[in-house]
């Protein structure tokens, strides 16, 4: 491998590197800092926070990010073989990069599948990586000259070689220590089930000075005798408000049990689609009708059903789906003619939201203090808790 192309592997590993320990950062923050907001959660489009907290952020608990950067690790440190190690083993490192880039391309590829056809959500970060994989794809393809059939024997006889020196055994020692430290002490998601998983005494604390401290919004909506009262403004369509939804309804009626009518959560619209909330881009082409559709589903009693159905098939919601979904699980046999009047108070939610500052979904306030975005369910449990006891004045 020449060393101009064993050098921009080298960036490019960097580069990777770089970009999965900063998503891996972004990813632990949001997941134990309550009001953490993310540098690179642009829009509802362009959202780091909103895909590592979906079902693809992570593999067997473990951040995907956290998995990308070892691997990153793994070809820098290859990579300055290519560059300083012996001629020997620097004909075989593109062949070794090639394998590593290969089995990466085929997890990105999939990401972003995900990312594009399920999610319609684009992380910043995620982005970078896919074309530090892509670049360490092309090059080392472009620079193996041994047949791929030899590595194997190759790689038993550069393991003999590199075994000999010092700084070698030094970077072999690192690299794995670190990478096992790194998995078992990284905060495992999903280890335990959410409402069984509690929180340390300091991020309780930090849970109570946050709702303690944060500015109270005057929201001008019925109590009903509610201590806590819950607005969250929603888009059916917006993969972070479904796993809201799912992750927050045991709490939900959880508290319910213990305590009826204590917690009012009130749903608001918020559909990121200019069709029926003026002012944002085309982001979500079926939540106008979604939000309708629920609506009209709620007359029938059938609201919930019609809910559940839209969180677990957003990948595939089109407003032919969404008006289907309609008559087959909501009831409603007159969506079109119904369509217009009702729109118009989807309209009048997302006029309440802008004058709240909503900009994104989900957005949350509780008792008044906003929350952007989707806290991990233990946090959110506890500021319920927490104004239970505490309850404003109104």
């Amino acid at each position: 491998m020449s060393k101009s192309a064993a050098r921009f592997a080298l960036a490019c590993a960097l580069v990777g590197l770089t970009a999965s320990t900063a998503a891996a950062w972004v990813h632990y923050h949001l997941l134990f800092d309550p009001h953490y907001t993310s540098f690179c959660d642009v829009n509802g489009t362009f959202n780091c926070s909103q895909v590592y907290l979906s079902r693809f952020g992570t593999a067997f608990g473990i951040p995907v990010a956290l998995l990308g950067a070892i691997c990153f690790a793994l070809a820098t440190i290859v990579s300055i073989l290519g560059i300083a190690g012996p001629a020997s083993v620097r004909e075989s490192v593109p062949g070794y990069l090639f394998v590593l880039s290969t089995a990466a391309l085929a997890v990105i590829l999939y990401l972003a599948y995900a990312s594009v056809a399920i999610l319609k959500t684009y992380c910043p970060l995620c982005l970078i990586t896919y074309a530090a994989v892509i670049g360490l794809f092309l090059v080392s393809g472009a620079a193996t000259s041994v047949p791929m059939t030899t590595l194997p024997r190759r790689a038993a006889r550069d393991l003999r070689l590199l075994v000999a020196s010092p700084l070698a055994i030094a970077l072999a020692v690192l690299f794995v220590g670190g990478a096992v430290s790194t998995l078992a002490f990284f905060p495992r998601e999903g280890s335990a089930p959410a409402e069984a998983r509690t929180l340390s005494a300091d991020q309780r604390s930090e849970i109570e000075r946050y709702m303690e401290s944060a500015p109270r919004v005057p929201i001008i909506i019925p109590a009903e005798g509610a201590k806590v009262l819950i607005v969250k403004f929603n888009d059916y369509q917006c993969p972070a408000c479904g796993q809201s939804y799912l992750a927050y309804k045991s709490i939900l009626a959880k508290y319910e049990a213990q305590a009826p009518g204590a917690v009012r959560m009130v749903l608001k619209d918020y559909p990121l689609n200019p069709n029926c909330n003026t002012g944002v881009g085309m982001v979500h082409s079926a939540a106008c009708e979604a939000a309708v559709a629920v609506r009209l589903a709620r007359e029938h009693k059938r609201g919930e059903a019609l809910e559940e159905w839209l969180y677990t098939h957003q990948g595939e919601m089109t407003p032919a789906s969404v008006r289907q979904a309609a008559r087959d699980i909501g009831g409603v046999t007159d969506f079109d003619a119904r369509f217009p009047a009702t729109v118009e108070l989807v309209k009048g939610d997302t006029t309440l939201g802008k004058q709240l500052g909503v900009k994104s979904t989900p957005t949350f306030f509780i008792n008044g203090v906003k929350v952007e975005g989707m806290w991990i369910p233990q946090y959110f449990d506890q500021a319920i808790g927490y104004e239970l006891q505490h309850p404003p004045t109104r």
